[in-house]
C-alpha cells in the first residue's frame, strides 16, 4: 500500500520530470524498492500509454554481479547487449533505497575499473547521459536515514517533500543566474583554504530544476579545460568507490590537478589515475535548493545544498562540453555558508555571492525560493 505522498512522488517522476509520452521506451532500474512503490512507478507509467522495460534488483545482487567485472569478455558482452538495449529508450530512471552505503568497499580495484571506463562510459555517459531523457533519485531507506542522522520516518518524509516541490517555479527563478554565468569570463572563489580561478567564457550554463535529478537546484557549466588555477578545500565528506573522502583539497596548475590531499591519499591518487581525464575538471555548479542546507551523506542532494557549489574532476557533460573526457565523475561539495566558514564567489571582479546569499538583486529571488 502506498502513500499519497508516495503516489504524488512516483507521478512527478514519470510527468514532471521525465515527461514520458505515449509509446515512448523507458529503462527503469529499481534498486531495493519496495514492491508496492514499483508497482506505482508502473501503474504511471502505464497511465500515460509508455512502455516499461524494468530491471529490479537489490544492492546485494548487483555487488555480486560487480565481481564478474574482472572477465574481458564478460565486461565487453554486457556493454554490447546493454548499450543496444539503451540505444532503442527514450528515458530512464533510476531509483534506489541503498541499505549499505559501504558495499563496494572491498570490491577489487580492477573490476571497478573495467566497469567504469567501459561499461559506465559507454552505456551511461555517452549513450544514456546525451540521448535518452534521464532521472536519478531515491526512495527512503534506513542506511539513507542514518546517514542523514534521522530517523527513518524524519528522512521519509523529507524525501518526499524535496522531491515534490515547485520545480517549475525554481527554474524561472535560475533563468538570470544562466545569463550572468553565461557572460562571464573570469570566476574567482574564495573560502577557508580556497583561492581558486578559472574561465568559463563561452560555456552554456544548464539549468537543472528537476529534469536529471530529484532533489534538483543547481545551474552548472564547465571551466575552460586548462584555465584552473589555484588551490580549492572542500569542506563536505564523499563517498566514491564505496570509500568515504573527507577534508580533499586540490592545487592547479593550468588545469590540472597537481597535488591532491585528504584523509586518504592513496585512495584518491587511484581515482585520478584512472585516466586522462580524472585529474581535469569537467563541471562547475552552483547549488540553491531552498530545502537542503546540510550534507546528507548522499550527492544527490549535497550537491543541491543552497549555498553550495561543486566542482567535479572528470567527466564533462554534453550540453556544457569543455571537451573533457574521463570515466570519473566526483562531485565534490563546498559549502559557503557562515554556518560552514563563509565564502565568496566573483565573476569578472564583481561580487555575486556572499557566505551562500547572492548579493545582486536579479539573483535574490532564489534565495527567497
Amino acid at each position: 500500500m502506498v502513500s499519497e505522498k508516495e503516489i504524488k512522488y512516483a507521478y512527478n517522476l514519470i510527468n514532471n520530470s521525465l515527461k514520458l509520452q505515449k509509446g515512448e521506451k523507458i529503462w527503469i532500474d529499481a534498486t531495493d524498492i519496495p514492491e508496492d512503490f514499483v508497482c506505482e512507478i508502473l501503474r504511471q507509467v502505464h497511465k500515460v500509454g509508455g512502455f516499461p522495460f524494468l530491471n529490479a534488483s537489490t544492492q546485494r545482487i548487483n555487488r555480486q554481479v560487480f565481481e564478474c567485472y574482472d572477465d574481458s569478455n564478460f565486461v565487453n558482452l554486457k556493454t554490447e547487449l546493454d548499450l543496444q538495449k539503451m540505444k532503442n529508450m527514450d528515458c530512464y530512471l533510476s531509483i534506489t533505497a541503498p541499505m549499505n552505503s559501504w558495499s563496494l568497499l572491498s570490491l577489487d580495484a580492477k573490476k571497478l575499473h573495467n566497469y567504469k571506463t567501459i561499461y559506465a562510459q559507454n552505456v551511461h555517459f555517452k549513450q544514456r547521459v546525451n540521448h535518452t531523457r534521464w532521472l536519478i533519485c531515491n526512495y527512503p531507506s534506513l542506511s539513507l536515514a542514518s546517514s542523514a542522522k534521522m530517523s527513518y520516518d524524519e528522512y521519509a518524509d523529507y524525501l518526499l517533500d524535496v522531491g515534490c516541490i515547485d520545480y517549475g517555479k525554481m527554474a524561472k527563478a535560475l533563468i538570470p543566474l544562466k545569463k550572468l554565468m553565461e557572460s562571464t569570463d573570469k570566476v574567482h572563489i574564495l573560502s577557508k583554504g580556497t583561492d581558486l580561478t578559472f574561465s568559463i567564457k563561452g560555456m552554456p550554463a544548464v539549468i537543472c530544476a528537476g529534469a536529471n535529478n530529484i532533489p534538483d537546484g543547481e545551474v552548472y557549466t564547465a571551466p575552460i579545460l586548462n584555465s584552473v588555477e589555484g588551490v580549492i578545500s572542500y569542506n563536505a565528506k564523499s563517498v566514491y568507490d564505496g570509500k568515504e573522502f573527507s577534508d580533499v583539497k586540490f592545487e592547479f596548475s593550468e588545469g590540472k590537478i597537481v597535488k591532491a590531499h585528504c584523509n586518504d591519499n592513496d585512495a584518491i591518487e587511484q581515482i585520478l589515475n584512472t585516466d586522462g581525464g580524472a585529474r581535469f575538471i569537467g563541471e562547475f555548479a552552483i547549488g540553491v535548493n531552498p530545502k537542503i542546507h546540510h550534507p546528507v551523506g548522499d550527492i544527490l542532494f549535497d550537491e543541491k545544498i543552497a549555498g553550495s557549489l561543486h566542482f567535479t574532476p572528470g567527466n564533462a557533460y554534453a550540453d556544457a562540453n569543455n571537451g573533457n573526457v574521463s570515466a570519473v565523475h566526483w562531485d565534490l561539495v563546498l559549502i559557503q555558508t557562515e554556518q560552514y566558514g563563509g565564502g565568496e564567489i566573483w565573476f569578472d571582479n564583481v561580487l555575486v555571492r556572499k557566505n551562500g546569499k547572492f548579493v545582486l538583486d536579479e539573483l535574490k529571488p532564489i534565495d527567497a525560493l
